[in-house]
């Protein structure tokens, strides 16, 4: 563990990045993706996380899993598939696949609060809304196209299971429809500040930013969806089409973002700590930073997922820029500054401990392999 209060436990479960993990409702288990793979593990009070299980049918890179309220996996792929894996009762899951009817790879994944349907977004500039069609026992998609122009990064759903948010390397964050005639209700979107009506795929709203947006997150209590962008910024859009934006107090993009409460939020990407930004009387604003180093103690060795000590270069976590500037200043590299918990990129926020709505524990996971729980 490290030496940093905010830090709560470290995981290093795979030596490849981990793109994309979640947990499921109890937080009993963890799944996260492992190059072609999603390994399954079982959560532990105190202890490392104990692989029970390997989802193997994909055969290119899994970039997104999800698992709904019902226990169900959803894993997708570069090789263009989606695959859901049910539960047994034997602790196996089976797979079936998705007709996500798309030509390149699938980039993001989420289920719908309800757990009956979700969206899949990809390569393909296309985001495929899929359900299961009890009539022939398969799951099938519904496809949004217009106006999208490139790849789709990341999607989140309003608590409505309606409202779809989307962003993509076109530089736009959208807010479309998922309603599924026969699933969805009138009555979830009644009286909704977004509009008055939202026939599938219709375009609600949407916010150029001019760089890429890596993830989209709603609140939706407050009807509000913030968005990070490749510029470095954290965007907040309200239903009046009203935006703030915050720029990034080291000017590294964020990759993810997580809404802590209705006033706060945590971002993490290039810096490789958790950034917390806050709504005070005159706007969002920088509040601090979570375990960023502070050049004066080392890194405690993280766990391997065998139990054993890591190995490290002392040196391995240090920024490139600092490397340099040191490099240049003193003809060498300090080897005890305190790094970050992660030592690359941080992709993914996820909640841990919630408690009323309010955010107390959250998971990250990395480039670097790690999952890292932080005390907000």
């Amino acid at each position: 563990m490290s030496a940093d209060r905010s830090v709560q436990s470290i995981f290093k479960l795979t030596k490849a990045p981990i793109y994309s993990h979640c947990f499921s409702a109890d937080k009993s288990i963890l799944a996260i993706t492992h190059e072609n793979e999603c390994l399954i593990y079982r959560m532990n009070d105190s202890s490392q996380p104990q692989l029970v299980g390997t989802l193997k049918n994909h055969d290119k890179t899994v970039t997104a899993v999800d698992i709904s309220v019902h226990g169900r996996i959803i894993t997708c792929s570069q090789d263009r598939n989606a695959y859901v894996w049910e539960p047994l009762s034997d602790g196996t899951y089976k797979p079936t696949l998705v007709l996500l009817r798309i030509n390149r790879a699938a980039t993001a994944v989420q289920w719908a609060p309800n757990g009956y349907k979700f969206a899949v977004g990809s390569s393909a500039r296309i985001i495929a809304v899929c359900y299961y069609e009890h009539e022939n026992n398969w799951w099938v998609s519904k496809h949004i196209k217009k106006p999208i122009k490139s790849t789709i990064n990341c999607v989140s759903w309003h608590s409505n299971g309606v409202l779809l948010a989307a962003g993509g390397t076109d530089g736009y964050m959208r807010v479309f429809s998922g309603f599924i005639k026969g699933l969805d209700t009138k009555e979830s979107v009644a009286n909704s500040p977004w509009g008055d009506k939202f026939p599938f795929g219709s375009l609600v709203r949407e916010a150029y930013q001019g760089a890429y947006i890596h993830d989209v997150q709603w609140r939706s209590n407050v009807e509000q969806v913030a968005y990070v962008a490749h510029d470095g910024t954290l965007n907040i859009l309200d239903a009046n089409n009203n935006v703030s934006s915050i720029n990034a107090p080291d000017g590294l993009p964020f990759k993810t973002l997580l809404w802590i409460n209705d006033n706060e939020i945590l971002c993490g990407g290039y810096s490789r700590h958790p950034v917390l930004f806050s709504r005070a009387s005159n706007g969002w604003k920088f509040a601090k930073d979570l375990d960023k180093g502070s050049g004066s103690a080392e890194q405690e060795p993280a766990v391997t997922s065998n139990g054993e000590d890591e190995e490290e270069n002392q040196t391995f976590g240090i920024s490139a820029l600092r490397k340099f500037k040191e490099l240049d200043l003193k003809g060498k590299v300090s080897t005890n500054t305190k790094e970050s918990a992660h030592d690359n990129a941080i992709a993914g926020f996820v909640p841990f401990v919630e408690s009323n709505g309010h955010v107390q524990q959250v998971s990250s996971c990395g480039l670097d392999g790690k999952v890292v729980t932080y005390n907000i």
